[in-house]
């Protein structure tokens, strides 16, 4: 079987696998979302392809920095639809925020030397 294939039905069903968890156990679902397995996955399908292991450091490296300014958002979002925001306009507003977020966390870490 082709390996982006494979790639592709293990990435699906981790989500799927969680999306459904979440209409049952909201909170159990949360934690396995939490989890970096998106990134992990990432990292072992690097290792399988190219066995780059400045590759793999540089990602995970980046990884670290570019969830920082993601947090933000899982406190905001529930903040905007519990004071009665629209969804679809709460989410916009969020995922605005946190690309301005992105941006401004790679102008400061650039200040420290931390190339993104």
């Amino acid at each position: 079987m082709n390996l982006v294939l494979i790639k592709l039905l293990v990435s699906a069903a981790i989500i799927a696998a969680a999306s459904e968890l979440a209409k049952r156990v909201p909170a159990l679902a949360a934690l396995i979302v939490s989890l970096p397995l998106v990134s992990v996955l990432v990292m072992i399908w690097m290792q399988v392809e190219t066995k780059d292991a400045a590759k793999i450091a540089s990602h995970a490296e980046a990884t670290f920095w570019y969830v920082l300014p993601s947090l933000p958002m899982f406190l905001i979002l529930p903040a905007m639809l519990r004071a009665g925001m629209n969804f679809w306009l709460a989410l916009a507003a969020c995922c605005g925020i946190t690309a301005l977020l992105y941006l401004a966390t790679i102008q400061l870490a650039a200040r420290f030397g931390v190339s993104l």
